[in-house]
C-alpha cells in the first residue's frame, strides 16, 4: 500500500476536481478514454485485436459471460483465470482473505444475478480505489479518526487497504452470527457503518430493542438495493437524517451519495453509456477509464437505474440519480389486456407493497405468465388480502391482466444478496 498514492487520490476526488460543469466532466473522460486505449493496445491481446479493426464505440458489449471466457487474453497482468480462481475460491472456503497472488488483490462477486465473477485489482488501483473512497465517505470537516464497520460477504485485502493512522477498519462477516456482529460492533462504536440493507434491518432492530445504542456518523447502504421502506426505516433506528450509499460492484466503483442525500454517478473514473428502457429508467454500459489490470470496457450491467429529474443541489455535474431499481432480470412481465407484455419494474412492486400491512420481509417472485409468488414472513388474513389487493391495484393501473398470487412462507438466505423482486420466468429466469 502506497500512502502517498492514497493521499494524492483523496486530494484529487476532494478538492482537485469540483466537475461543476458537464463539458469539464465529459473533456476529463475523453482524455482518460484516449489513453487508455492506447494502453490496451499495447498490453491487452484480447484488446489490440479488437481495437486494430474497429473504434470503442464499435467494440461488441461484454458480460459477465465473455469476460471469464476471454480472461487470460483480456487482463493486463499475465495472470490465468483458473490460478486466480484457485486462490479466490481456497480464500472463499477459508473465510480468510488475506492471501494475494503476487501485488493482485483476487475476489468471488456473485452479485445479483448469481453468476460467479471474478476480479483481479493491482496494488495502483487499490490505492486509488481507497483514496476515492475515503474522499467520497468521510465526512466534511473531520477526515481523521474514524471507525470504520464493513459488513462484506468476503473480506479482501482490497478492502483491508482502507485501515491506516488516519481511519481504522473493522470486517464484519454476514456469515457470523448476527447477535454477535452486533455486540462486536456495539463494542467498536463505528463513527462510519456500511453493510447491505438486509444487514442494516437486522442493526436497526437491535437498535429498536436497545441492543445497539450507538449512533454512527455516517452509515452507507452498500451490495443491495435500497427501497424505500427500508431507508425510512433503517435512518430513524439509527439516528441518520440520510441513509447514505456506495453503489459498487465487481466492474467498478460506480457511485456514491453526496451530501445532499442524492446518488450520482462517478464519472470523473467511469464512462458510463446508457440504454434506455424509458424517458428516465437506463441500464449502464460502464467502462471503468483507470482499471487495467483487468479492463472493464463496455460492459453492460444488468441494473436499472432511474435519472432524477432535477439537477441536485450540491452543484456537482456528475449524473444524479433518483434511485437504483434493481437488476433488469428483477423486471416483471405481466400481460396486458391488449395482449402486450407489460414491464413492470421492481420499483414498482416494491413501491405498492409500501401500502399493505401485516408483514415485514416479503419477496415477489414471478413464476409464470400470470402467477406470482409471494414469500411472507406473516401470513394471515389481513397480510394476503393485503398485498393481492395491492397487486392487482397496481395491474390495474398499469393496465395489465391481474396475476394469479400464490402466498409461502419466507426465508431469508444470507448468503446471497438479497432481491426482493426477481423474475424467474421467461428470458429473465435465475
Amino acid at each position: 500500500m502506497s500512502t502517498l498514492r492514497i493521499l494524492r487520490e483523496f486530494a484529487a476526488v476532494r478538492w482537485l476536481r469540483p466537475l461543476r460543469t458537464r463539458p469539464v466532466v465529459e473533456r476529463r473522460q475523453r482524455r482518460l478514454l484516449q489513453a487508455h486505449l492506447r494502453f490496451l493496445r499495447r498490453r491487452s491481446p484480447y484488446f489490440r485485436a479488437l481495437l486494430a479493426s474497429t473504434s470503442f464505440d464499435d467494440l461488441p458489449l461484454m458480460d459477465k459471460t465473455a469476460m471469464m471466457a476471454h480472461f487470460d487474453e483480456m487482463n493486463t497482468a499475465g495472470v490465468r483465470r483458473d490460478d486466480a480462481l484457485a486462490l479466490a475460491m481456497a480464500n472463499e472456503r477459508a473465510r480468510e482473505f488475506d492471501a494475494d497472488l503476487d501485488d493482485l488483490s483476487v475476489g468471488l462477486s456473485s452479485g445479483t444475478s448469481g453468476h460467479r465473477g471474478l476480479f483481479v485489482v493491482s496494488g495502483a488501483e487499490r490505492d486509488a480505489w481507497v483514496g476515492t473512497v475515503l474522499a467520497r465517505t468521510l465526512p466534511r470537516g473531520r477526515a481523521l479518526g474514524h471507525r470504520i464497520a464493513l459488513f462484506l460477504r468476503a473480506d479482501n485485502s482490497l478492502y483491508e487497504s482502507v485501515g491506516s493512522r488516519a481511519v481504522s477498519f473493522r470486517y464484519f462477516d454476514v456469515y457470523a452470527d448476527m447477535d454477535e456482529n452486533i455486540a462486536r460492533l456495539r463494542d467498536y462504536a463505528p463513527t462510519i457503518l456500511v453493510a447491505p440493507p438486509s444487514v442494516l434491518r437486522h442493526i436497526a432492530r437491535a437498535a429498536d430493542s436497545g441492543a445497539f445504542d450507538v449512533v454512527p456518523q455516517k452509515v452507507y447502504s452498500v451490495a443491495e438495493v435500497l427501497e424505500v421502506a427500508d431507508e425510512q426505516r433503517i435512518a430513524a433506528s439509527l439516528g441518520q437524517s440520510v441513509l447514505h450509499q456506495l453503489y459498487q460492484c465487481t466492474e467498478g466503483f460506480l457511485g456514491h451519495t453526496c451530501e445532499r442525500g442524492v446518488l450520482h454517478l462517478n464519472e470523473d473514473s467511469v464512462l458510463i453509456e446508457r440504454e434506455m428502457l424509458d424517458a428516465r429508467r437506463f441500464m449502464p454500459i460502464v467502462t471503468d477509464l483507470r482499471r487495467r489490470a483487468q479492463p472493464i470496457v463496455r460492459y453492460r450491467l444488468g441494473d436499472v437505474l432511474r435519472l432524477r429529474a432535477e439537477p441536485c443541489e450540491c452543484g456537482s455535474a456528475l449524473t444524479a440519480l433518483d434511485r437504483i431499481e434493481g437488476r433488469e432480470g428483477d423486471t416483471l412481465h405481466l400481460r396486458g389486456h391488449d395482449g402486450r407484455s407489460i414491464p413492470v419494474f421492481a420499483d414498482l412492486v416494491a413501491r405498492a407493497l409500501l401500502f399493505a400491512e401485516g408483514f415485514d420481509e416479503y419477496r415477489v417472485v414471478q413464476t409464470g405468465e400470470s402467477r406470482i409468488e409471494v414469500a411472507l414472513d406473516v401470513i394471515d388474513d389481513r397480510s394476503t388480502l393485503s398485498v393481492e389487493a395491492e397487486l392487482h391495484r397496481l395491474a390495474d393501473r398499469l393496465s395489465c391482466e391481474r396475476p394469479e398470487v400464490v402466498f409461502v412462507p419466507y426465508a431469508h438466505d444470507g448468503s446471497v444478496k438479497l432481491r426482493r423482486v426477481v423474475r424467474a420466468w421467461g428470458d429473465g429466469q435465475s
